[in-house]
């Protein structure tokens, strides 16, 4: 295999550079992130590449022409950018598995880009949150090369699976799913925190125990306040995304642009520092009544 290279070393690049770091074949395992470039985060992130065992370079072409397998991990409004920037640096035969969040439409404009350059392009559709299965996390692939690079990370230990070698599908069974579960967030967020200021939410709850009874709802509202306030801007940059994926099956995204905008909603007060100093285990009330103290007064 030789050197895998990392576009993006936030949460997800650090999961897979650690993880693959050590795999059979793997040469080694660089990075490529604009954060390396931005004196404000430059001597973190570096300090954390070079404890990880993880060469830091320093330009995207510097990336692309040492690596043989080149995976694009940033958010989804740069998917289409990054896939830009880096084809005419691509090695001839190599591949670039894009683990980003987009539309068909999207990817399939990804792929014209890096194809060209006479590497491969895949697409992944990465079907879970990572953090808690690390580079096992279930992912679907597709594209001429998503069979053969789905056999390669099966050696490894990843739970990869080809679904189509046609640009799409993936992503398609992705950005569907996510319409659903960044769906159910923006509506747990917005009812839980609703019936919290009326006073009814032990009345509310119960009722949601009783039509889905396999669902702890006060577990499950506490994770998904956590992850939308931890993530939100990059939950609304995927939701416009499946918003796109919407439109390109000829519909109307009403629901896919509401989610969205909660999400970018619940992002913009966490960066206004509404959930500042909440503990990791905070309950869902505990979020709940950080956005209550800041809303207008009802009338």
């Amino acid at each position: 295999m030789g050197s895998i290279g990392l576009i993006g070393y936030g949460e997800v690049g650090k999961i897979f550079s650690a993880g693959l770091r050590t795999k059979a074949g793997v040469q080694g395992v660089a990075a490529w992130d604009l954060k390396f470039a931005d004196p404000a985060q430059r001597t973190k992130e570096l300090a954390h590449a070079h404890d990880a065992g993880v060469t830091a370079q320093p330009s995207m072409q510097a990336l692309c022409e040492g690596c043989n397998l080149v995976i694009s991990a940033v958010t989804a409004s740069n998917t289409l950018a990054v896939a830009r920037e880096a084809a005419p640096f691509m090695q001839p035969g190599a591949t670039f598995l894009d683990l980003n969040s987009a539309s068909p439409g999207t990817k399939q404009q990804a792929a014209a880009l890096i194809d060209a350059s006479g590497a491969h392009y895949v697409e992944a559709g990465v079907m879970t949150s990572v953090p808690p299965y690390g580079i096992k996390v279930p992912m679907l692939l597709g594209g001429a090369k998503a069979h053969e690079l789905a056999a390669l990370l099966a050696q490894w230990g990843l739970d990869a699976k080809a679904v189509s070698s046609e640009l799409g599908v993936a992503s398609a069974i992705k950005m569907c799913r996510s319409i659903m579960i960044k769906g159910l967030e923006a509506l747990v967020i917005e009812s839980y925190t609703t019936a919290r200021e009326y006073g009814v939410e032990d009345h509310v709850l119960p009722t949601l125990a009783e039509t889905f009874p396999s669902i702890d709802w006060h577990k499950q509202g506490a994770y998904f306040f956590s992850r939308v306030v931890q993530h939100g801007k990059r939950r609304a940059e995927e939701m416009r995304e499946a918003a796109n994926t919407v439109n390109e099956a000829g519909f109307e995204p009403f629901m896919g642009r509401a989610i969205a905008d909660k999400q970018q909603w619940v992002a913009d007060q966490t960066a206004g520092g509404v959930f500042k100093d909440l503990p990791k285990d905070a309950r869902w009330q505990d979020y709940a009544d950080r956005l209550i103290a800041t809303r207008s007064p009802r009338g």
